[in-house]
């Protein structure tokens, strides 16, 4: 029976507690959310940190208090900080996360357009600054990947030897600026990865569902959460991010595949420290 890892994004940059009381801010929310959705079958929880009144922030010492409270809450799980923390801030911002040695850390692989005035840089020089940095740190990059080019981008610096093996990709779908959630776009995006890497999918919005079925029929790995969804469906509200991991740990029972422990994952990933 094939292994599906599960990644919880419990709260993003974007989303506040006017779109859902459930957001998690406070390091007490947090570590309510990381358990139930640990608890529910998460394997990997993938972190933004927030100031107690919501505003996103990537200051190490707020990193440091939500990863050691969560940690002690969920000792097995992989924790994967975010280093793209919100439009606007600085490079130098979004990386200062890394010396705290995590033990997996998303590396954004492009700049997107995400509507009006709102732009995510991420130029070539800023990529390989990140992935030299989490090499040097011993942190297991997730590769984010919002449309084809960026795997390009990808298979360019790996064949500089700048991005090492094993790659795993993370393919973001239906967000504004990136590529749709069609399941044409999906099988695109996924034939175009190099051999031997794994992925994962992120659907964004009333895509979340569809786009994780999809990736696990696929042979993927699926991400869910309040970063990227509010809703269980039209209209209804999730009362935590436990209940997306739920509704998609029945789906991959329904498929006859087995949700994948956080050792499993690790495993399956190819995940080990430098010595």
């Amino acid at each position: 029976m094939d292994k599906v890892i599960i990644t919880a994004a419990l709260t993003g940059a974007e989303v506040t507690k006017a779109h859902n009381p459930a957001v998690p801010c406070t390091v007490r929310e947090m570590v309510r959310e990381a358990k139930a959705a640990s608890e529910a079958g998460a394997a990997i929880l993938h972190i933004h940190v927030r100031e107690d009144d919501g505003t996103p922030t990537q200051a190490k010492s707020r990193y440091a208090e939500v990863l050691e409270a969560i940690a002690g809450a969920c000792p097995d799980v992989i924790l994967q900080v975010s280093t793209g923390g919100a439009t606007g801030m600085t490079l130098d911002e979004r990386i200062e996360v890394l010396d705290l040695q995590p033990e997996m850390a998303s590396l954004d692989c492009g700049t997107v357009n995400f509507g009006g005035d709102e732009i995510f840089v991420n130029t070539e020089t800023m990529i390989i600054r990140m992935a030299e940095r989490m090499r040097e740190q011993s942190v297991f990059p997730e590769l984010e990947i919002f449309d084809k080019g960026m795997i390009d981008t990808v298979i360019r610096l790996h064949k500089k030897d700048i991005l090492r093996a094993p790659l795993h990709f993370n393919l973001v779908v239906g967000v504004t600026g990136g590529i749709g959630a069609t399941p044409r776009d999906l099988l695109f995006l996924t034939e175009s990865l190099p051999p031997g890497s794994t992925f994962t999918v992120s659907g964004i919005g009333r895509h979340q569902l569809t786009a994780n079925t999809q990736s696990i029929l696929l042979g993927g790995h699926v991400r869910v959460g309040f970063e990227d969804n509010i809703y269980l469906e039209k209209g209804v509200p999730a009362a935590g991010n436990a209940d997306f991991v739920r509704r998609i740990a029945r789906i991959c029972e329904s498929l006859q595949k087995k949700v994948a422990t956080p050792a499993e994952a690790r495993e399956i990933l190819g995940m080990r420290r430098s010595q």
